[in-house]
C-alpha cells in the first residue's frame, strides 16, 4: 500500500517547563493543532496540521511556544528537492491543482536589493525635511501636453479627471471575499484617514463602505461580480482588471464556503457558490475592445474619473502598456511576478510572469520613446516592501505605487499562505465569524496608518539626502539610482548605470 504521509513542515514546539496549560493556544488555534490532554495532563501539539501563522506564539502568556522548521528530510537531491518530491505525492493522492497563496516564494533575483539609491553632498546640497518644504503630494491621470488660452489670453484649467494623493501609495486590489469584512474596513478608513486611496478588488462593494467613496478604486474584473451602475459611480475611480502579478493570464476563484450572506448580496451571487472569473474578459479581444469599455465606463460614470487598467507583468508588457495609453485609459497598474493573492496555482504563481523592476523600467522608456508618457500614469505592485522600494520604482518611471502584502503585515498577517483555506487565525482572509472578529478595524486602521506615515516620512528622507524635495523631481529620475551585481543587460533594461559610474 502506497502511503501518502508527509512529515510536518514546521512544528510547535512547548516548553513544558513555562506552559501553564491555560489552553490559549487551543482556544485560538483554527487549524487544531493544540489540545489538552486530560489523561496526561497536559497540553499536545499536532503539527501535522501547523501553518506557521504565530498565533499561539503570540498569544502565549508565558512564551511557552514556539515553531520551529522542521529538520525531517529527503535524502539530499539537487533535483528533486523534498518540496517537489512533496508537491508530486500530494498530486498523486489527490489529482488537485495544488493551491497557495501570498506571493512568489522562489529565490528569484530581487532588483530592488540590488539597486542603490544616490544622495548629495556638497554642489547639489542636501535637503532638511524636517525644516524645508518636501511635496509628497501626487496626482494620478492623464496630463495636458499642451496650455490652451481662451480669447483673452487666460489659461482654460481644463483636466481630465485626477486622483489627488497625499502621499504616492495606494492600498491594493483585495476584494471583500477574499478578506474579511473588518479588514476590508481597515483598508477603508485608513485610505481616508491618509488621503489616498483603496481597491476593492473584484468583488463588489459593501453598502456599508459606500461612505468612503472618495477614498475608493472599484474594479471590473472578467467575472463582473458586483458591478452595476451605483457601485461604478460610488467610487473615486474605476479599475479594469485584465491580469495579476500572481496569475497572470487565469482569472479568479473564490470558494464557495467564502460566500456567505453579505458576500453573496454584495458579489450578487448565490450563496454558497463558487466565484470563478474566465481568464479573458469575453468582450475583450484586442486593444479596440479594450478602447470600447474604457468609454463605456466612462460614459457610465458622466467622465467624472479616471479609469485604471490592471495588467500583469510579462515579457511583452512595454508593448501591451503602449496600446493601453492608446486606449483612452488614464493610468495602467502593472502588477510584478511577487505579487501576493489569496489563492492561485502553485505553478503559476511561482513559473509565470516577470520581476516589476524590469517591467516598470521598460514601460516607462517604451511609453518616453513613443512620445506619449503623459498620456498616462503608471502604478506598480508586487513586492513593494519598504519605503526604499518605492523611492527607487518612483525613480525608474512611477507615479505612485499598490501595497497590498505590507498592508496585510501591518494589520497582523504573519504570511503563513495558507489563505486559500479561509482559517486566518488574525482574522483577514477568513470569513469565519469567531475569527473575523479578532481584527479591530480601528486597531487594523491606526497600524496602516502608522506604516503609510512612517514610510512617507522615509521618503522625505530620502528625498532630502538626493537633494529632491518633490515626488515630481524623482519621477523617472534615473540618474539617482546606481546597480550593483547586475549584468550589463540587467542594467540596460533599468536604465541605470553601474554603482561606481
Amino acid at each position: 500500500m502506497i502511503r501518502d504521509y508527509l512529515y510536518p513542515e514546521y512544528e510547535a514546539v512547548r516548553n513544558p517547563d513555562l506552559c501553564i496549560g491555560c489552553r490559549a493556544c487551543e482556544r485560538q488555534c483554527a487549524n487544531l493543532v493544540h489540545r489538552f490532554d486530560s489523561d496526561l495532563n497536559k497540553m499536545v501539539s499536532d503539527s501535522t496540521n501547523c501553518v506557521d501563522c504565530q498565533r499561539c506564539v503570540c498569544i502565549c502568556p508565558t512564551h511557552a511556544l514556539k515553531i520551529v522548521k522542521s529538520d525531517h528530510t529527503f535524502k539530499a537531491n539537487a533535483n528533486w528537492t523534498g518540496e517537489v518530491i512533496s508537491d508530486v505525492i500530494r498530486q498523486a493522492g489527490t489529482g488537485a491543482v495544488l493551491l497557495s497563496a501570498m506571493g512568489n516564494p522562489k529565490e528569484y533575483p530581487v532588483y530592488w536589493d540590488k539597486i542603490l539609491i544616490n544622495a548629495s553632498q556638497v554642489t547639489n546640497p542636501s535637503i532638511d525635511p524636517l525644516r524645508e518644504p518636501m511635496e509628497t503630494k501626487t496626482y494620478l491621470g492623464k496630463k495636458t501636453s499642451e496650455i490652451r488660452r481662451d480669447r483673452n489670453g487666460n489659461i482654460i484649467p481644463e483636466t481630465s479627471p485626477q486622483l489627488e494623493l497625499e502621499t504616492p501609495i495606494m492600498f491594493s486590489a483585495m476584494s471583500y471575499g477574499s478578506i474579511s469584512y473588518n479588514a476590508h474596513k481597515s483598508l477603508a478608513t485608513a485610505a481616508e484617514e491618509l488621503g489616498i486611496l483603496y481597491n476593492t478588488g473584484e468583488g463588489g462593494l459593501h453598502e456599508d463602505f459606500y461612505q468612503y467613496g472618495p477614498n475608493t478604486i472599484v474594479q471590473v474584473a472578467s467575472g463582473r461580480f458586483g458591478v452595476h451602475e451605483d457601485y461604478l459611480n460610488a467610487g473615486a475611480a474605476i479599475e479594469i482588471k485584465m491580469g495579476q502579478g500572481a496569475k497572470p493570464g487565469i482569472g479568479g476563484h473564490l470558494p464557495g464556503e467564502k460566500i456567505v450572506d453579505d458576500i453573496s448580496k454584495t458579489r450578487m451571487i448565490p450563496e454558497g457558490t463558487d466565484a470563478i472569473s474566465p481568464a479573458p474578459h469575453h468582450d475583450i479581444y484586442s486593444i479596440e475592445d479594450l478602447r470600447q469599455l474604457v468609454f463605456s465606463l466612462k460614459e457610465a460614470s458622466d467622465y467624472k474619473k479616471p479609469v485604471i487598467v490592471k495588467i500583469a507583468a510579462v515579457h511583452n508588457v512595454a508593448a501591451i502598456a503602449s496600446g493601453i495609453a492608446r486606449s483612452g485609459a488614464d493610468i495602467i497598474a502593472i502588477d510584478g511576478y511577487r505579487g501576493g493573492t489569496g489563492a492561485a496555482p502553485k505553478r503559476i504563481r511561482d513559473n509565470v510572469g516577470i520581476p516589476i523592476e524590469l517591467a516598470l523600467a521598460s514601460v516607462d522608456q517604451r511609453l518616453r520613446d513613443e512620445g506619449i508618457r503623459g498620456a498616462v500614469s503608471v502604478v506598480v505592485g508586487g513586492s513593494i516592501r519598504s519605503s526604499a522600494d518605492i523611492v527607487k520604482a518612483i525613480a525608474l518611471g512611477a507615479d505612485a505605487v499598490y501595497i497590498a502584502t505590507s498592508a496585510l503585515i501591518a494589520m497582523g498577517c504573519h504570511l503563513c499562505r495558507s489563505c486559500q483555506a479561509g482559517k486566518c487565525n488574525w482574522g483577514i482572509a477568513t470569513q469565519v465569524p469567531e475569527l473575523v472578529k479578532r481584527l479591530n478595524p480601528a486597531d487594523g486602521k491606526e497600524r496602516l496608518v502608522n506604516l503609510v506615515h512612517a514610510w512617507t516620512h522615509e521618503i522625505k528622507e530620502m528625498m532630502g539626502g538626493m537633494g529632491i524635495n518633490s515626488i515630481e523631481a524623482l519621477r523617472g529620475n534615473r540618474l539617482m539610482l546606481r546597480g550593483i551585481g547586475l549584468t550589463e543587460k540587467e542594467l540596460e533594461i533599468l536604465g541605470i548605470k553601474h554603482a561606481g559610474e
